[in-house]
This record gives C-alpha cells, structure tokens and sequence, in this order.
C-alpha cells in the first residue's frame, strides 16, 4: 500500500470518528462542569438518545474519568444514579521556564493540591533527574490516586510530529527528546506543547471560553508567542509552527532579531524590549528585570513608565494584526504585563481600532494568571485522550 493511499485511509477513519468524539467531548464536559448529573439530565441537555449517552458513559466510567454516586431519592418517578468525576484521577503538570521549573499535583478539573519549585542545576541530564525524582516521590506520597498523565509547558515551539523540540534561542535543552525520555523514566503517557497553545488549552477547558467561539492567546514574556483556537480546535499548521507572529516584521529598521530580520513584532513589544526601552532612555548601571521595571512604572519613574507605553503601543499593533487576519472572538494576554493592563489597556486598544476591517474583539488578560500555565499542562492531558477516543 503507497504511502498516499494509507494516509486517506487514515484521514476517512478519524472523519468517521468525530461525530462520536464529539458526543463523548461533550457528555465529557458536562460532567466535569455541572456533577453531580444524571444520564437523564445528559440526554435532556445534549439531545441525544439515551443509549448514546449510556454507551459514552460507560466508556468513560470504564476509562477511569468518572464515577457513579449513590443512588439519590426524589419524591416521585424512577430514582437516578448520578454521574461525577473520579477524584482519584490525578495528572502531573510541569510549567519549564528557563531558571526553574513548576512541578504541580492536579485533579482532572484543574485544582492544584500540591506544587514546588525545582530551581534547573547548570545541565539538562541534572535538571531532568531532578525533574523525574520530583515525580517519583509525589507518585509515592500519593498511592492511592491514580495518574492518567504528564502534561508539560515549554516556553517554546514543539515539533509534534517529530518528537522533538525546536531548538529556542533562550532554552537550554536543544537535542534533549524530553516526551520520550521521560515517559521511559516514569511510566506515564506525556504530552507536551508549547506555552500559548497550553493557555488556549486553559482558557478553553478551565477558563471563561465556550470553547465554540474562535479565541487567541497571546503569550508575552521575552518573546511573544500566539496560540489559535479555531473551529474547536488548536490550529497547529505544519510541525506545529502555526502562530509565530513575534517574528513577523513590524518595522523594517528596528532591532535584530534572531530569526535575522530587523524589527520583529516580538523586538518590540515583549518584555525584553520594554528593558532595552528603558535601557535607551535612562542608561543606568545595571539591566533590571522586567519585574523590576513594573515596581518602577509604580513608583513613577519616568523612563520606565515612557519604555511601557512604548511596548503596549507595539503590543497593540501586532493584536490589530491578528484581529485583521484572523478576526477571532476573544484574544488572552497573558504574561507579566497583564499587572499593568488596568493603564495599558487604553494604549494597546487605541491602536487596535486603528484601519479595523472587522469587529474588534474583546481583549483581556487572563483571569487566572497565576495557574493557567499549570492548569493548561493539565488540558494538555485531558486533550489528549480526547484525540485518541
């Protein structure tokens, strides 16, 4: 069989599959928002036989995702069993920054019982060994849960067909094929992706989204990074490259980027060029961090609060670019500027109702900046096993 014809096979098999991925999603979700539910209360709600709801149901129950409570007395009519989650389903998420790492314990509704802080040794083999030791002993203090998966969020690009990463100018760990070691290390099924597709992924499963509705997460940290959730999907294009509109040019006469052109979106509206800004504009003895030059902002120096306003007018520029182009519902910032979003937001609007061939969309930070990293990890898994069904 040629290698076309395999790959139509294999594109009418999962065609065939989605209406039922779909209902299983769906029931799925339900659950996970409104238990505990019935199966009468599912069928009433989604339309669907009976014996639809009864197959997916048990399938679930079978998988381990949900639980039957006891039966419950009601006044009149038959008594329903009803459905909740099983609370002893547990994921481990990990949120891979370039000077530490976030190891999180989590219930398949996102709910965060335990994390730590690994600070990475100068290596990746030792950082990695910590990593994994972190996860043995939570898995020992923690028997009597049952671990359905690791979800891991990379401050970079991830080749998802070729199970590797994409080497980043600013992480480490080029070469190291993290999903497959770790899954030999510890035993579990790990997914892993990059840090704005895992908040689409919070936004959607954990967040205020529908998950009907197109919706855009803009990552901004020392780079920019753009997630795409469209038509019920993460939008991915070829080797998961889809979304790198930090390197598209926004003023050809602008700082190199490492890419080699001049004046990327990400040059001039991340956090690393809110520092140079500032670098410009008040020449002092040493680079502050970004976090510093928040608390600047606050306390009203001048050229901190001027390098800001420079980075939200850029930041704004790049959204009207993604508003024009793919004129989503919603677009999520999340990074440490969304501290200031309160006196920036007027700045980065101002800008998007610039030449807007279409509705501006509702821009806002996101609601649960702390988590939505770790919680995203978590979608991670729970999409996962969504695209396997």
């Amino acid at each position: 069989m040629s290698a076309q014809t395999s790959s139509f096979i294999q594109n009418q098999t999962a065609s065939n599959r989605t209406p039922r991925k779909i209902n299983r999603d769906l029931i799925f979700d339900l659950v996970r928002r409104r238990h505990p539910i019935s199966r009468a209360d599912l069928a009433r709600l989604t339309g669907l036989q009976r014996s639809t709801i009864s197959l997916i149901v048990e399938g679930l129950i079978r998988e381990g995702w949900l639980v039957q409570d006891s039966v419950r007395k009601l006044r009149r009519g038959r008594n329903p069993t009803f459905l909740e989650l099983n609370r002893r389903q547990a994921i481990i998420a990990l949120d891979i920054h370039q000077s530490h790492t976030i190891v999180a314990l989590t219930d398949i509704e996102g709910q965060i019982s335990f994390q730590q802080v690994l600070f990475a040794p100068p290596n990746a083999s030792r950082t990695f060994s910590l990593i994994v030791s972190t996860i043995i002993k939570i898995r020992a203090e923690h028997k009597r849960l049952s671990f359905c998966g690791i979800g891991i969020c990379l401050p970079r690009r991830t080749d998802l067909y070729l199970r590797k990463q994409i080497v980043a100018q600013n992480f480490k760990w080029p070469g190291l094929s993290l999903k497959s070691k770790m899954e030999r290390a510890i035993g579990l099924v790990v997914t892993i992706d990059n840090v704005a597709n895992v908040c689409a992924l919070s936004e959607v499963w954990f967040g205020s989204s529908d998950g009907l509705n197109d919706l855009v997460v803009i990552n901004v940290c020392e780079g920019i990074d753009v997630g795409i959730f469209a038509n019920g999907r993460l939008v991915r294009g070829q080797r998961g490259m889809a979304g790198e509109f930090g390197h598209i040019q926004i003023k050809p006469d602008g700082p190199l980027c490492a890419c080699g052109n001049r004046g990327c979106w990400e040059m001039l509206a991340s956090n690393r060029a809110a520092i140079s800004f500032y670098m410009e504009l008040s020449s002092p003895a040493e680079t502050p961090s970004f976090e510093l030059l928040v608390k600047y902002n606050q306390g009203g120096d001048r050229a901190a609060v001027q390098a800001l306003i420079k980075m939200a007018e850029y930041l704004g520029h790049g959204i009207q670019m993604i508003s024009v182009a793919l004129a989503p519902k919603e677009i999520v910032v999340v990074g440490e500027v969304t501290a200031l979003w309160h006196t920036l937001s007027s700045i980065v609007d101002e800008q998007l109702k610039k030449n807007a061939f279409t509705k501006v969309p509702l821009i806002r930070p996101a609601y649960d900046g702390n988590t939505i990293r770790l919680r995203g990890a978590v979608a991670l898994v729970l999409e996962q096993d969504s695209r396997e069904y």
